[in-house]
């Protein structure tokens, strides 16, 4: 049987990171293990290609989350990334740190080395700032991280200027010295193509004779001796295989799937484990709870100025944004749509930012279902005014449905379950209709096409939040970093608790959900932990 150092299970925004780092000083062996296939795809290298991957199969998880009160009993999509870089390799590209308070808070919550102070050396050591190291930047790391500003639509100033109409401040870097602001999103973008982990981290890692990548390897538990994690059982071409780990087993597939393997492997909640017959290894009553995520809302307005659904609705537009890009790299293609945004308070004497803003020059709603048709929009002039709740309160469980691997687990995510995330998105539409009436969107605006000025109470507007909400594709929590076992899956080590040789490192350790997109947090995590794995080592 096969044994290497360290097995990773993920090749995500995380795995990657630790692929690359482990295997650094060519002492150890790392052994990868990916349940999705390569990453060398046209519509994963393109950046508005993820409007495309959104329901595509063969990267794509594509689960699907239970129905909740809060939600008016809707159902939500979940797209994972199931290919190499995960989620990294689909998602929208924003590169958004978090709030400096976010990690005080974990550190402060009894995880000793996670304040912001501690972490911010991480971030900086995987990036690399098109505008150039600082303080608060990297300017050496694997991962670019782009400035767009030449390439935006030209009313993402509109939506800046209003912004300083309603008392906001210009903020050129929401990761520098303060998040507060409205400004423009930077990027996990390189000359006009998807920086994902997989690029920036795991291909390089994979030149080296000390690293190995499986694909198609879908894990279906961890091996114990005892307490002992000693490797791992998966699943290929209908093949079972074992492979071995001398030093330590690292799970690393996401808020989703690494407590799902953890049940599997018989480690979470005893009653749940008995109820699906799997034996119990250690029961760890946090396995797979206090699921976080981020909801979603957005009206839309239809404009007297041209935007990018004008760009790109009819053929000959598609025409000239595809030349563009192939021949220079440039125009919408080579872009996030999430391109202005903000981080606000809707109370002034809140601590820190409670709603995220977004602003995209482009809107979809006549879009059959099933699609997200980024490169065919309405065929009217339209934009999106947007917004998140960035510290929800309502929480959620991920638990199998049955010892089968290859079964998807249920997600129960019990979105605005508490009064407090309600009257974040209350205030937070209120506030996005504030912004609208401010001169420099007014002057564009011919009318608000959603939810309609016909709502206007607050009963209104709370039900059109429970019929609209949306997940922002942001889950953490589920194996979450803390001191007390009872509580939490790791310590701030990221070791599972009461098992020897496992850890935990993606953004399912989060003691609780960051300010802002969650995949910059979640690098940081693949770098910080693997100095923890090299320091035990």
């Amino acid at each position: 049987m096969d044994s290497f150092d360290y097995i990773i299970v993920g090749a995500g925004s995380a795995g990657c990171v630790l692929a690359n780092r482990l295997s650094e000083s060519g002492r150890y062996s790392v052994l990868v293990l990916e349940a999705g296939g390569s990453d060398k795809r046209f519509w994963i290298q393109v950046p508005m290609g993820y409007g495309k991957t959104y329901y595509q199969k063969a990267v794509n998880w594509m689960y699907m989350a239970e129905a909740d009160e809060g939600t008016n009993n809707r159902k939500s999509y979940w797209p994972r990334g199931k290919v190499l870089g995960g989620s990294s390799s689909i998602n929208a590209m924003v590169y958004i740190r978090g709030h400096r308070r976010d990690y005080d808070r974990w550190a402060e919550l009894g995880n000793p080395g996670w304040g912001y102070e501690d972490v911010l050396p991480y971030f900086k050591k995987s990036e690399e700032n098109q505008l150039g190291a600082s303080t608060y930047r990297g300017g050496e790391g694997p991962m670019f991280v782009s400035d767009v500003s030449r390439d935006l639509h030209p009313l993402c100033h509109n939506f800046i200027k209003a912004g300083e109409q309603l008392g906001e401040t210009y903020n050129p870097d929401f990761n520098g010295a303060e998040q507060e602001g409205v400004g423009l999103y930077q990027t996990t973008t390189r000359a006009g193509f998807r920086q994902s982990t997989s690029k920036a981290f795991l291909h390089p890692a994979l030149k080296r004779k000390n690293t190995k990548l499986i694909t198609y390897a879908h894990v279906s538990r961890v091996l114990f001796e005892e307490k002992k994690a000693v490797g791992v059982e998966y699943v290929r071409k209908g093949k079972t295989c074992q492979v071995l780990a001398n030093k330590e087993v690292i799970l690393s597939g996401g808020a989703i799937n690494s407590p799902q393997l953890l049940q599997l492997s018989g480690v979470g909640p005893d009653a749940l484990l008995k109820s699906h017959n799997i034996p119990l290894v250690h029961e760890s009553p946090a396995v797979g709870q206090n699921l976080q995520d981020h909801l979603g809302m957005d009206y839309l307005y239809t404009t007297r100025k041209p935007t990018l659904n004008d760009e790109l609705h009819s053929w000959w537009g598609k025409l000239w944004a595809g030349m563009k890009y192939v021949f220079a790299r440039r125009g919408p293609l080579g872009l996030s749509i999430n391109q202005g945004g903000g981080f606000v308070k809707t109370q002034t004497d809140f601590e820190q930012p409670n709603i995220q803003l977004y602003f995209s020059p482009l809107s979809y709603t006549r879009a059959p279902a099933g699609t997200r048709p980024l490169m065919n929009p309405d065929p009217f002039s339209a934009i999106s005014l947007g917004l998140t709740n960035c510290h929800p309160t309502s929480r959620g469980h991920i638990h199998i449905k049955s010892s089968d691997p290859f079964e998807a687990p249920e997600i129960k995510p019990n979105y605005l379950s508490t009064e407090k995330d309600v009257q974040d998105f209350l205030e937070g539409v209120k506030y996005l209709r504030q912004m609208a009436e401010m001169p420099a969107l007014k002057e564009i605006i011919i009318d608000e096409m959603r939810p309609g000025k016909d709502l206007q109470t607050d009963e209104e507007l709370v039900a059109d939040i429970r019929d609209y909400a949306w997940t922002c594709f942001h889950p953490t929590s589920t194996c979450r970093m803390g001191p007390s076992p009872e509580d939490n899956v790791v310590d701030a080590k990221l070791k599972v608790h009461g098992l020897e040789n496992l850890r935990v490192i993606d953004a399912s350790i989060f003691p609780f959900l960051i300010s802002g997109n969650t995949n910059a947090a979640a690098i940081m995590v693949g770098e910080k932990g693997a100095d923890l794995v090299l320091a035990d080592a």
